[in-house]
């Protein structure tokens, strides 16, 4: 889940990309089309934003939604839209909203990038769109002025620093700062960044479209979106997707998912090890062990090996620790075409000669604005604790248990020092409402682990039907090549009709 627990990809929009959003919202003066929504609700102007390389036909629009729900006439913030339109009427049922991992996926990326895809496979049968959640994108931002080196990815995730660095006081300072400085800078707006009000959103976009029901997909931490509007919108939902799913639990929502990431690694990692011991890697020069029990063990030792002596890398005054090399790794167990950065990485850090190449994601500070909704909507969904020495003990505690991930999901974050409350309880998820989601999985996800998606299927009771996927990696559905996982879920999307009872798919042969 992309809060810090999802694809680095989801919150560092690149210049260009950032350009090209903000451009395609912008006022112009051609004609544009006008679909008015139902009464109170400003109507939607859609003018044609198609990217190169995305969907033909998408278009962009800009929705205008209250900052505060409970002052809906007061100050507001503007929400990009995207839509791709159905060009098969008679078989259109609806519309079907993107929603995107995170907090801070990008709807109106994620809509260009699988928009193409996702119409061909629902063969029209809806009106696809996506929005960009407030603070992301080219919707209304936020910023917290954070330093550069407090917006890394590795130190919002804020991964245990070795004595060296100033250890344990040294994580400390850091989330006392992240957390300062959004005090003094966010304001009204930055507080109103909460899944709660991204739900209500999602129910104002409904009425500018002007429909009765939505459906969704979502994936990561859209799923927990689709969830709470799906409990606070029961009869406003048609048919609903939870792709990669986590745990529901009220009292912890991110704090869980995070603590969650450590176990999930472990089962992960063995696919990784699998693929880097193969010999079809030796020809490819990405081999890193000769069996695959021989993988974990170097790794872990390479790690260390990197905390007392980090490699200069070809990133000017951003050497490769111990840490950055653990957060490369999380990040290419989101998929398999990942690994071989990531052998590439092993193995560079293990030459002398060479001069290790890191990520564009982990070389580079994120944008301030998206490390602000990364680290407010965590803080703002749930109360965390505020006991330091509890995070010094559970942090070793968890290294301990779970050496790949060395404490950081248990680590101090900004939210033990986060200025606001809580505005309201998180949404608890019951079985109470209709019948229409189907969940997706994957056995083996390092973010959205099984075992915390089983929690959620519990949660919703006969709400729900679940389709196991034996695969790893984050992401189901168009994303993995499991033809059986996207078979059910088209045909739930298209026809309504899902397993009598909870399935399984098995690997492709």
């Amino acid at each position: 889940m992309t809060t810090y627990t999802h694809k680095t990809a989801a919150l560092a929009l690149s210049a260009v990309t950032a350009a090209a959003l903000t451009a395609a919202f912008a006022p112009h003066a051609e004609a544009a089309q006008v679909r008015s929504g139902q009464a109170g609700t400003p109507a939607l102007v859609w003018r044609s934003c198609a990217q190169s390389g995305g969907p033909a036909g998408q278009e962009c629009a800009a929705l205008s939604v209250p900052l505060d729900y409970a002052a809906p006439s007061g100050r507001k913030v503007s929400l990009a839209v995207s839509r791709i339109r159905s060009e098969d009427p008679g078989r259109r049922r609806g519309t079907l909203v993107v929603l995107p991992g995170g907090p801070g996926g990008s709807g109106v990326q994620r809509l260009t990038q699988k928009g193409a895809a996702l119409g061909r496979e629902l063969a029209g049968g809806y009106d696809l769109v996506a929005f960009d959640p407030r603070g992301v994108g080219a919707s209304t931002t936020a910023s917290c002025a954070l330093d550069p080196q407090d917006r890394r990815l590795v130190t919002l995730r804020n991964w245990p620093l070795t004595p060296q660095e100033g250890g344990f006081a040294a994580n400390v300072a850091r989330a006392e700062r992240q957390a300062a400085a959004c005090a003094a800078n966010g304001g009204e707006l930055l507080r109103s960044f909460t899944t709660a009000n991204q739900a209500r959103d999602l129910d104002r976009l409904r009425e500018a479209l002007g429909e009765r029901k939505l459906s969704a997909w979502g994936t990561s931490y859209g799923t927990y979106v689709a969830a709470v509007y799906a409990q606070k919108f029961p009869q406003r939902t048609d048919r609903v997707v939870l792709d990669s799913t986590g745990d529901p639990d009220p009292a912890r929502v991110e704090r869980g998912w995070l603590a969650n990431m450590s176990p999930a690694a472990d089962e992960r990692f063995p696919d990784f090890a699998a693929w880097a011991a193969d010999p079809a890697r030796a020809a490819e020069g990405l081999r890193v062990g000769e069996h695959p029990d021989d993988v974990r063990p170097l790794f872990l030792a390479l790690a260390e090996r990197l905390d007392r002596a980090p490699r200069p890398s070809t990133t000017e005054g951003v050497p490769l620790t111990g840490n950055l090399l653990r957060q490369a790794m999380q990040n290419a167990l989101y998929a398999d075409a990942a690994f071989p950065g990531l052998a590439r990485l092993i193995g560079q850090a293990q030459d002398p000669a060479a001069t290790p190449v890191l990520p564009p994601e982990l070389a580079q500070p994120l944008r301030d604005e998206d490390a602000a909704l990364a680290l407010a909507v965590v803080c703002n969904d749930v109360k965390w604790p505020t006991d330091v020495a509890s995070y010094e003990r559970s942090s070793a505690a968890d290294r301990a248990a779970h050496p790949l991930t060395a404490g950081m999901p248990a680590s101090i974050p900004a939210c033990a020092f986060w200025k606001d409350a809580p505005t309201e309880e998180p949404t608890r998820i019951t079985g109470a409402g209709p019948s229409n989601i189907l969940m997706v999985q994957n056995l083996r996800d390092p973010a959205t682990p099984y075992f915390g998606a089983l929690r959620m299927r519990a949660a919703l009771g006969d709400r729900a039907r679940l389709v196991s996927v034996d695969h790893g990696g984050h992401g189901v559905y168009l994303g993995n090549g499991n033809a059986c996982g996207d078979r059910a879920v088209t045909e739930f999307l298209t026809t309504g009709h899902r397993p009598a009872r909870d399935a399984y798919c098995g690997a492709p042969e």
